[in-house]
């Protein structure tokens, strides 16, 4: 049994309003206890305990480790080409999924992983201690699963989207690719997986599909989330609140019933904002005032993937959110930590509090507010992951 403590903490969200001010805990002059893996105290820098091991903050800044509660990392090649089209004028459609397709199937599983891990190490290198990923790039029962494997060996948190879009070999047959992903293609795929999804969309699954595959992946032991109202008004966001969905993910275009709807489902549904997707499409960002101020639970994450929000910077989303979708910078880092890891349905992460996991972030700045108010500079300069310094 090793301790660590972390002290002369200038600023330290918890995300525990017992342990500190307001809804982010914040303690000033603070220290914690990290043994093994979990948060063994928190408290007064000046009243912590002994440890084998200290670590000094300088004064510094410390939050919870970011939970990436929507990415899609599992995929080969890139689409440069209709990044550059679109910011030149071209708009975004569902289609373009089907380019990342046809690299991914022709990738190897080595290729695929070694992919997925650059793309890990880089977001710890920002702060991310937990993060979820989908397949959905693969849409053959062999590809998805495969994706699912590998993804399953670096994280828990993952997600079968086999109803991504409607598979280039089904183009003529959606119906029968609908039978597939929650037949055959279920099958293999949900002893990987804890989550089931859909993109309930214009050119991908609309309302009555959508329910279908989702009703099948809950019956097959999976938990259901949403890509929901991204490019457009739809069911979505009322078929995740129905089906009491863990997260209703984009809510970009959202009528009075459906912020309403999130509101009353609060305590079961979260609306994640992807912030990093209305950014490389130009699109409408999503309102989050409109969310908070109803009463929805928000949380913020990356959406990484090779066409519409290639970043895995939760720091750049916390920006965007805050210039652009009405966040507070508290809200923001709130929604990017303990706000993902309710879209996980996750208590141990996103927090500092005995007993939590030991997955921190140290900012080389006096305050988490130097997120939204020094964008796009590196400023995260340590991070524990389990208890263990990764970074």
């Amino acid at each position: 049994m090793t301790t660590t403590a972390i002290t002369n903490i200038g600023s330290l969200v918890t995300n525990d309003p017992a342990l500190g001010e307001g809804p982010l805990g914040l303690l000033q002059n603070a220290a914690i206890v990290i043994e093994d893996d979990k948060i063994a105290w928190v408290g007064p820098a000046a009243k912590a305990p002994g440890a084998d091991e200290t670590f000094d903050a300088d004064g510094r800044a410390v939050i919870p480790g970011f939970v990436d509660s929507h990415s899609h990392l599992v995929f080969a090649g890139d689409r440069t080409a209709e990044f550059n089209a679109r910011m030149s004028g071209r708009s975004y459609s569902a289609g373009g999924i089907r380019t990342t397709v046809a690299a991914t199937r022709a990738a190897t599983d080595a290729e695929l992983e070694a992919n997925l891990l650059r793309h890990l190490h880089e977001a710890r290198r920002q702060g991310t201690t937990t993060f979820e990923t989908k397949s959905g790039y693969g849409l053959t029962v062999a590809d998805e699963a495969r994706a699912l494997r590998i993804a399953a060996a670096h994280t828990e948190e993952v997600t079968y989207l086999g109803a991504h879009i409607v598979s280039p070999d089904y183009a003529d047959d959606p119906a029968g690719y609908v039978d597939l992903v929650t037949g055959e293609m279920l099958e293999a795929c949900a002893p990987y997986a804890r989550w089931v999804d859909v993109f309930c969309e214009k050119g991908a699954f609309d309302g009555d599909q959508a329910r279908t595959i989702l009703t099948a992946g809950a019956a097959a032991g999976l938990i259901p989330r949403v890509h929901a109202n991204q490019l457009s008004h739809g069911p979505g966001v009322q078929l995740a609140v129905e089906l009491e969905a863990a997260s209703a993910d984009h809510c970009t275009h959202l009528t009075d019933a459906d912020v309403d709807a999130l509101a009353q489902a609060a305590a079961t549904t979260v609306a994640t904002l992807l912030p990093g997707a209305e950014f490389s499409t130009r699109a409408q960002w999503p309102d989050a005032r409109r969310l908070i101020d109803a009463g929805a639970t928000v949380a913020l994450s990356t959406d990484c993937n090779p066409g519409s929000s290639y970043t895995s910077s939760m720091p750049f989303c916390i920006a965007l959110a805050v210039r652009d979708m009405g966040m507070t910078p508290d809200e923001a880092l709130w929604s990017a930590t303990a706000g993902g890891a309710r879209a996980l349905r996750r208590t141990d992460v996103g927090v500092v509090t005995p007993g939590a996991r030991a997955d921190l972030a140290l900012l080389d700045a006096p305050s988490h507010v130097h997120l939204a108010y020094r964008p796009g500079v590196p400023l995260v300069s340590a991070v524990w992951q389990k208890g263990l310094r990764v970074h």
